[in-house]
């Protein structure tokens, strides 16, 4: 039988049904996109001030790269199938690790139980900032964007009475870090990058001193502030002798390079050490951009040295700010 010209001309598969070009372009498109973001990933470059607000994107990208092996699927690409399958893994191994909780190191110092809160230029209710204080019976607070009204209210909530020891700066706007404790600390710097202080202070537990730094850089909301963000977080302490507990608002996820940079220097983030690596901390309001909806993220973190054992995480809701409160309790070296 004759064939016409546009049978001619159209690709055939193995099962004899033609093949279009187009379908084929658009599958290997949507493989590529997923397969740039994971190698862009892996790799230890920041490429742009773009990716830097894209890349704390990533779990939600790795779940939504099964669109891809799934197309491949439906339309017969047998390669692009594999390769797509490849990538779905890849970014599978970056993220799932996150939900499985590691082993904590052996340790026989005391306990500590630490809390973080962003009060969103200090509109937190202080009453509730200190109820939940109490409720989990937290030895150690640091809080970020703490305003002098902020700092008056949690006086006046009886914050004190629970941790009467607290140092930091309280300031106008977003810039304000404080740390309370149940223990006497001293305050030994304030990390000051772009108008963000970040308190740090040395805590005298019962089991020994411990370094606390209450974590706040820049948020990298506009291409000014890269510069501060990225200073903001590499002035951050690296472990050494001295037990270091780094909490707060770091404005970064375990996607970004400089939080990668902390953990290889040897710090152990404590959502991801109990296997809540994934449980996100803003926005804890929905929020859109354009009519669609944000993928909540991690941004609030706990950051432990390595010979610091870490037996519990949540994170807590509390009234006017977008930021989850995140808490820990933590075995001293």
């Amino acid at each position: 039988m004759a064939l016409d010209a546009k049978q001619l001309e159209a690709p055939v598969s193995p099962a004899g049904k033609p093949r279009r070009r187009s379908v084929t372009v658009l599958v290997w498109v949507v493989v590529a996109a997923f397969g740039s973001w994971a190698g862009l990933r892996f790799s230890m470059w920041e490429v742009n001030f773009t990716w830097v607000q894209l890349v704390a994107f990533t779990p939600a990208v790795a779940l939504i790269s099964l669109v891809a092996p799934v197309l491949a699927l439906l339309t017969r690409r047998w390669t692009a199938l594999a390769v797509g399958v490849a990538v779905s893994g890849m970014l599978a191994t970056m993220v799932l690790p996150r939900a499985i909780a590691d082993s904590n190191p052996v340790t026989s110092g005391s306990s500590l139980r630490v809390l973080a809160s962003n009060l969103k230029v200090g509109d937190a209710p202080p009453e509730a900032l200190t109820r939940l204080v109490r409720d989990l019976r937290a030895d150690v607070l640091a809080v970020q964007e703490l305003t002098p009204a902020a700092a008056e209210g949690l006086e006046a909530a009886g914050l004190s009475q629970v941790l009467p020891f607290h140092v930091g700066e309280a300031r106008p706007g977003v810039g304000g870090s404080g740390i309370y404790s149940r223990f006497p600390l001293t305050m030994t710097e304030l990390l000051d990058f772009g108008g963000f202080g970040q308190a740090r202070a040395t805590v005298e537990t019962p089991g020994g001193k411990v370094d606390i730094v209450s974590v706040h850089p820049c948020a990298p909301v506009e291409k000014s502030l890269h510069r501060c963000w990225e200073d903001g977080l590499a002035a951050l302490p690296r472990p050494d002798g001295t037990p270091k507990v780094l909490l707060g608002d770091f404005n970064a996820t375990l996607d970004h390079v400089r939080m990668r940079d902390l953990l290889t220097a040897g710090y152990r983030d404590a959502a991801d050490a109990t296997g809540n690596g994934l449980t996100p901390t803003w926005p804890s309001i929905a929020w859109t951009l354009y009519g669609l909806p944000i993928p909540p993220v991690t941004l609030d973190h706990i950051l432990v040295n390595q010979a610091t054992a870490v037996h519990a995480f949540s994170t807590h809701t509390l009234p006017e700010t977008d930021h989850r409160a995140v808490f820990a309790t933590l075995s001293l070296p």
